[in-house]
Parts: structure tokens; C-alpha cells; sequence
């Protein structure tokens, strides 16, 4: 009867996260920031488990779609590099501090989730107030960006010609990064909820570059959080596998869906994710306080 359980539970975390995996390549968030609230509030996982898996989800799903990405152009490693320098360390210290706070403070957690599902619907509001997501216009460049040379291209099959792109607000850029990774880590959501915003919208990278560059700036964030969780034990196998396995495959398909994908559906996909994400941590937060 044991056995059969454990199937059921395996079949249940393959098909869900293939579904995640098709998704996240197209919207650059990653896998962990739909996982973590899904899985907390249906699957009867501890939250620590569901963090350490989480963080493997993105950094699985972001090493599955990355390199077909880079390949045509919409992951810019240039700009990537930058952001990692700060992001990595930040991420790292985020996930100490998380563990940390489930077990010193279980309720504070729980504030920081609300506080979490607050910024999302802000980040919300504000792309989809804000004109030319798809493809922004960048007046001036700053002399850091200028001096790095973070400009790029691709070819846009909507448009059916290439594209090239100028970035702007580094010094932003990397101060938003550092708060990124910090929440990103402590929470084990990845990073995408908010690197495609604060490449978007701050930077003015357009939004299927900024899309791409998330899913390689995961690649690399989620490694170094993720030895945060699996040397304190926090990272099950019997969750992991089944999960890896489901989100790879889906991952790969999720990739060359969003070459072809179109810019404006990519912007409504992201702020669709970012709007369920901020539901799921709200009530995930009120319920922990008891109020729901």
C-alpha cells in the first residue's frame, strides 16, 4: 500500500512539473516560483523540502532551455554577467537566512510571504501600465553599460527581420539584483519573478531577451542557493527526482516554443504568472497567520 502511494505521488510530481517546464522557458520564471506556492498549498511536503526542490526546478528547467536561448540570440550573456556577480552572494546569504527563519520565527515567515505577494501585483501594475514592453526604447545609456558594451540582437520571426537593442541603469540593474537574489534564495522561488521586470522595465531590455537572460541568469543563481538547502538536508530525493525529470522534459519543449512565441504573448503570459504568484503567496501567508 506504501508503494502505491509513493507511485501516485511520483506520477503526480512528473505531470506537474512537465507542465511548469513547458512554461517557464516561455515567461523566465524559472519553475520555483510556481512551484513553491502550488506545491505548499496542495502537496503535503514540509515548506523546507518544497524550497530545496524549488531552487532545483529552476536551476533545472533554466539549464534545459538556456543554451537553445543563447543559441538564437535571446539569452545575452553580456548582460548576464554583471548581475550575477552580486545576485550569487546575495542568494547564498538569502538562503541561510530562510532556514534560519522558519525555525527562529515560524509566523515571520509568513509576513514576508504577504510582503512578497504585495510586490509581485506592484511589479504587476507596473508593466502593465507601461508602454513598448515588448520592444522599449532606451534614450540614453549609461557609461557603465556603454563601457561593458551591453548591446545585442536577434532575429524576430513576428517582425521577420533582426532586432538590435541598447541597455541602460546598470547601477540599478545590479542594486535590484542583490535584493533579487536575497528574496530569491530565502524563499527558493529562483529569480525570474522579478529579474524579466527589472530587466524590462529598468534596464530596458526587451522583453523576450529579458525572458531568455533570466533563464541563464538562473542557471547560475540557483546553483549557489541551492548548496545552501542540500547541505542542511533540505533537498528530498523522493521529490527531487520525479520533479527534475518532468520539468527537463517540458523545459526543452518550453524553449523552441519561445523562439517562435510572439513578444505581446510573452508580456501577458509573464504578468498572468506574476499575478497567480502574488494570489498564492497572500493566501499562502494569511493562512499560515490563521486569519483565512
Amino acid at each position: 500500500m506504501d508503494s502505491m502511494i509513493v507511485l501516485h505521488w511520483i506520477i503526480i510530481l512528473f505531470l506537474f512539473t512537465f507542465a511548469i517546464g513547458i512554461v517557464s522557458p516561455l515567461s523566465g520564471v524559472g519553475g520555483g516560483v510556481l512551484f513553491v506556492p502550488l506545491a505548499t498549498a496542495f502537496f503535503p511536503f514540509s515548506v523546507d523540502f518544497i524550497r530545496g526542490v524549488g531552487l532545483i526546478m529552476a536551476l533545472t528547467s533554466a539549464l534545459s532551455s538556456a543554451p537553445h536561448l543563447t543559441e538564437k540570440g535571446l539569452a545575452n550573456l553580456k548582460i548576464m554577467f554583471p548581475l550575477i556577480v552580486v545576485s550569487i552572494v546575495t542568494s547564498i546569504a538569502g538562503g541561510i537566512v530562510g532556514l534560519w527563519l522558519t525555525n527562529a520565527f515560524p509566523l515571520g515567515e509568513y509576513y514576508v510571504i504577504i510582503g512578497l505577494g504585495i510586490l509581485l501585483f506592484f511589479i504587476f501594475s507596473v508593466m502593465i501600465t507601461s508602454k513598448k514592453v515588448e520592444f522599449p526604447e532606451v534614450k540614453k545609456v549609461d557609461s557603465l553599460s556603454k563601457k561593458l558594451g551591453l548591446t545585442g540582437s536577434w532575429y524576430e520571426p513576428s517582425l521577420k527581420k533582426s532586432v538590435t537593442y541598447e541597455t541602460t541603469n546598470l547601477p540599478l540593474g545590479l542594486f535590484s539584483f542583490a535584493a533579487v537574489g536575497f528574496i530569491a534564495g530565502m524563499f527558493g522561488l529562483g529569480a525570474g519573478w522579478a529579474s524579466v521586470p527589472v530587466l524590462n522595465l529598468i534596464m530596458g531590455v526587451p522583453i523576450k531577451v529579458s525572458v531568455g537572460t533570466s533563464m541563464a541568469i538562473i542557471s547560475v543563481n540557483g546553483v549557489a542557493a541551492s548548496w545552501v538547502y542540500l547541505a542542511r538536508g533540505a533537498i528530498l530525493p523522493l521529490i527531487c527526482i520525479p520533479s527534475v525529470a518532468g520539468i527537463t522534459i517540458g523545459a526543452r519543449i518550453g524553449a523552441k516554443l519561445s523562439v517562435k512565441a510572439k513578444p505581446a504573448f510573452v508580456k501577458y503570459l509573464v504578468m498572468g504568472i506574476m499575478v497567480f504568484a502574488a494570489i498564492l503567496n497572500i493566501l499562502k501567508g494569511l493562512k499560515g497567520l490563521g486569519i483565512m
